[in-house]
């Protein structure tokens, strides 16, 4: 049942407007129309305000209901406000209105109600949801606190351990678990607004008005609620907005409403106007803006999927498409590996129950839509054919050839190859503009990053296609063009390559690792190395290596360690010796004495290397190639190279990438470091247009 308009008591905004309810004349409705999200606006603030003096003036309404228009409540507050002074009316203002005004309002929310969205509905006397519909804080992960009473009203209505973890984890959860836990009061069976308007027109015959800032904090127990501190900490690496939120529940539990009220929003400017934040919210919109392309129409979602491959990365990429609805097809001509990667699939599964990312009848459904096999008679039937086989170029030729027989005419044919060339493999099919590369970073069932590699001849709308595809696994679509390692290894590998010169000159990989997980990357690169496994680095390099610059500086030791047998934590010893049960690696003498033997027959002169020109190099070499990615046309735009660093090699998320980074040093910083590159790498070095390519500061 919706609602009819009422010009008579339309407040005059774009974005906001009051309807009368069908099923009550006195019941109003304030529907927020600001599309495609109904995103908090000053606009949609402004309206909000004259609706609630109109509906607090009208003698006939007696209670209202508050709902989105299309297919969202509020899925937050414009967030592109919040690099600029933000306009009154402010969020504060208008929640202080809902409450303010002498008839009872009811939230009715469908789509997501996040951030100021939730905000929003706290403000509302209650909280109607229907199931479809996902609620949370999410600013922690925008590098900023919720500010406009989500600390402080949320403890008041959920177990403030429950409370804490929401906000500090900035998680989604949807309806059902959020009625359970108290964010809203109930989930309607029916109609969403009739429900609302029913609750509302309840609450001004018996209680009224029935604020969250009313209430008292309920009994908890203060061990759990450590615990969440505890965890949050260690999690968040301290990060400022994590600490933030912390003392503003702290707060919340032991201080006057309006005084840890006014807290909160002080911490909240302080935070969107600070570089953390700057940077996340950066990597937000570079996110919505990847993968868009100028030409070509996405084709229709393929249903069915085949994977030629069940080792770690197409059991990986299988069990992606799986979570994402997909009928997957692993085919392998190994019988021992197709057995292991199911159960790999399985196991995947398994945990997503644990932990209650999806159900066991959803993981029942899961299995039901997979099938296996060591040949290629499904094959024929597959809308998108996946290649993720080990990574050897005359291997997967000879699987493209095959699928120009064995794949349907109407197919897309993807390689998940991370160095080797898309056109060459193209070239072996009677179909090249089918061809298209979909480079998962492993585990591709975690990782949310996808290369797109877009060939000479592949097809915009197979481009496009694989755009949604990505979007649809919940990843992150990065178009490149061919190039050796394309965006992501092509610019690892200058990383690997200035990290091993500092080898020789004089640092240890435990000393290198320490200077750039201090910086704030995930892990070390000698650890990630030793994580992804040193052999496919070591074969990439044999393969390049009749083409290589005899007047490039070369260091040998990854392939010493390789002919070794030490291929990383797989087997046991890389860069370092990894012990049984143990989650990290040790450094080990041997690889210590290697690189001593390696200086003294290189005559290398060694000195102490600190922290500062570790850091300083390691991000001039990946700045460097970045400028020349881009310049090359291998990448589309700055912000993508961002988003691969982010999301493929663990760049720190609150620096917002290398080039949002380098945009936020000083030109003479900037310069300083590529000369540093240039001696390090001597007359084979060839230096980017940097000052071209870097997000200049404040823009």
């Amino acid at each position: 049942m919706s609602a009819t308009y009422d010009p008579s008591i339309n407040p005059h905004n774009r974005t906001v407007r009051v309807e009368r309810h069908p099923g009550s004349s006195s019941i109003a409705v304030i529907v927020i129309d600001n599309p495609p999200v109904n995103a908090g606006s000053h606009e949609v603030r402004a309206g909000l305000n004259a609706a609630i003096d109109v509906i607090s003036a009208d003698p006939q309404i007696t209670g209202a209901v508050l709902v989105g228009a299309g297919s969202t409540f509020v899925s937050g507050s414009d967030i592109k406000e919040f690099s600029l002074p933000l306009m009154d009316p402010q969020m504060p203002a208008v929640i202080a209105a809902l409450e303010a005004c002498p008839k009872p309002i009811v939230a009715a929310i469908h789509g997501a109600a996040l951030g100021g969205g939730y905000e929003l509905a706290l403000g509302c006397d209650a909280r109607v949801a229907a199931p479809d519909a996902i609620l949370g804080l999410p600013e922690v992960t925008l590098g900023m606190i919720p500010g406009a009473g989500g600390t402080v009203r949320l403890p008041r209505i959920a177990n403030p351990a429950v409370a804490l973890d929401l906000i500090l984890s900035g998680r989604r959860i949807a309806a059902k678990e959020a009625v359970e836990v108290g964010l809203v009061d109930q989930v309607a069976d029916g109609d969403l607004q009739a429900a609302a308007a029913g609750l509302a027109a309840k609450l001004a015959a018996t209680t009224g008005k029935r604020r969250i800032r009313d209430l008292c904090i309920g009994e908890y127990d203060a061990g759990v609620y450590q615990k969440v501190v505890e965890a949050a900490a260690r999690g968040g690496k301290a990060r400022p907005q994590v600490i933030e939120a912390i003392a503003a529940v702290d707060r919340a539990l032991v201080l006057p409403f309006d005084d840890a009220l006014e807290a909160e929003r002080l911490v909240f400017q302080t935070l969107r106007q600070g570089e953390e934040a700057a940077a996340l919210r950066y990597l937000f919109f570079a996110e919505r803006t990847a993968g868009r392309v100028e030409v070509g129409n996405a084709s229709s979602m393929p249903a069915k999927v085949a994977v030629i491959g069940a080792g770690l990365m197409g059991s990986g990429i299988a069990s992606s498409f799986l979570g994402a609805g997909f009928e997957v097809h692993m085919m392998d001509p190994s019988e021992e590996a197709v057995e292991r990667g199911y159960k790999s699939i399985a196991a995947v599964e398994d945990r997503a129950v644990v932990t209650g990312r999806i159900t066991a009848s959803e993981r029942e459904r899961s299995r039901r839509r997979l099938s296996t096999a060591g040949d290629w008679s499904h094959i024929g039937h597959a809308d998108l054919v996946i290649e993720a086989a080990f990574e050897d170029l005359e291997v997967k030729k000879d699987i493209f050839r095959r699928l120009s027989a064995e794949a349907a005419p109407h197919s897309i044919l993807a390689t998940n190859t991370s160095y080797l060339d898309v056109d060459a493999l193209a070239a072996e099919t009677n179909r090249p503009q089918d061809v298209v590369g979909l480079h998962f970073f492993s585990p591709a069932n975690i990782m949310r990053l996808v290369e797109i590699v877009r060939g000479a001849k592949t097809a915009p709308d197979v481009v496009a296609t694989a755009v949604r595809i990505v979007r649809k696994l919940g990843k992150i679509p990065v178009i490149s063009a061919v190039s050796e390692g394309f965006i992501a290894n092509r610019i690892f590998m200058a990383y690997r390559q200035q990290c091993e010169y500092l080898l020789e000159d004089g640092a240890l990989p435990e000393e290198v690792d320490a200077a750039l997980t201090a910086f704030g990357f995930a892990m070390g690169p000698f650890a990630t190395w030793d994580m992804a496994g040193l052999d496919i680095a070591w074969q990439t390099r044999r393969r390049l290596a009749a083409t290589r610059d005899p007047q490039e500086r070369y260091v040998p030791l990854l392939d010493q360690l390789c002919e070794a047998g030490r291929l990383g934590r797989k087997s046991g010893a890389g860069w370092y010796r990894y012990e049984a049960g143990s989650p990290r690696g040790q450094p080990d003498s041997v690889v210590r004495e290697l690189i001593e033997i390696h200086r003294s027959e290189n005559q290398t002169t060694v000195r102490t290397i600190g922290q500062e020109e570790i850091v300083d190099r390691a991000l001039g070499a990946i700045v460097n190639e970045a400028a020349l990615v881009i310049d090359e046309g291998v990448a589309e735009r700055a912000s993508d190279i961002d988003l691969v660093l982010v999301h493929g090699y663990g760049f720190p998320k609150h620096r917002g990438g290398p080039l949002f980074w380098a945009g936020r040093q000083s030109g003479a910083k900037v310069a300083a470091i590529l000369d540093m590159v240039a001696i390090a790498c001597g007359s084979s070095f060839r230096r980017g247009p940097v000052e071209r390519t870097i997000r200049p500061a404040g823009a």
